[in-house]
């Protein structure tokens, strides 16, 4: 099958930002009196923002979170933007490799600002220009809902279903898979504990990657007919997608 875009998720897909973000997370709810490993974090906020993000720990601590919370958080946020994050191993040169004028956005729960600001610390703002979309900005429903994804395929003048979504978590996968598109489920990042994968791949992605090399070669056999398979097993068919309003 020939795909005719890409869209990328951002945290822990283009940028190496989940395990030092839940660290801080997990590191901040702990002194503030609500006890929680990284893994704690991990499991159960990557993927959410704004109120979805803080209804899933409020729900997780039985009270609403206090305001010391939100100060620091704005404070760890701020000194990260200035300072910048690395990248996921392999991403910038994989996004550099595809073909110049190929359809290619960012679809991500973090807003516009984060990911503009990042890219523009890797060095890719010119090969995404203004195809960056934000859940928290662009769409009623952000992620799990598909509505980001059919909003970025939208935005590039591309069929959802000839486009290849990548990306790590698992709510961002239940969108992925639920608009219909080509999904690659990542675990590259170091945030990617034992089971990821798996994870990943009961949700129904097509193919799971555990490196942008493997996602290369992904797509490579899928455009050229032959039968993908991940690292770490075969790929699968996905769930049916749900319906566009």
């Amino acid at each position: 099958m020939k795909f005719d875009g890409m869209i990328f998720d951002f945290d822990g897909v283009l940028l190496e930002s989940e395990w030092e973000g839940n660290r801080h997370l997990a590191a901040l709810l702990t002194e503030l009196g609500f006890e929680h490993s990284v893994e704690d974090a991990l499991n159960h906020y990557v993927g959410l923002s704004g109120p979805a993000f803080i209804g899933a720990i409020e729900e997780r601590i039985g009270q609403p979170l206090p305001p010391d919370f939100y100060s620091r958080r704005a404070e760890e946020d701020a000194r990260v933007l200035a300072e910048g994050v690395a990248e996921v191993a392999g991403a910038v040169a994989f996004v550099r490799s595809l073909p110049t004028g190929w359809p290619k956005a960012v679809a991500s729960s973090s807003s516009s600002h984060w990911v503009r600001t990042h890219l523009a610390h890797l060095g890719l703002a010119d090969l995404f220009h203004d195809k960056v979309f934000s859940g928290k900005e662009h769409v009623a429903r952000g992620k799990p809902a598909p509505d980001l994804y059919w909003h970025a395929a939208d935005a590039l003048g591309i069929d959802i279903r000839r486009t290849i979504i990548l990306e790590d978590s698992p709510v961002g996968v239940r969108g992925a898979v639920a608009s219909g598109a080509h999904v690659i489920g990542l675990a590259a990042a170091s945030h990617c504990l034992p089971g990821h994968a798996e994870r990943l791949r009961e949700l129904g992605v097509h193919e799971v990657a555990h490196s942008f090399d493997a996602v290369r070669q992904m797509i490579a056999c899928t455009m050229s007919g032959l039968s993908p398979r991940s690292l770490s097993g075969e790929s699968r068919s996905a769930p049916t997608p749900s319906p566009r309003p």
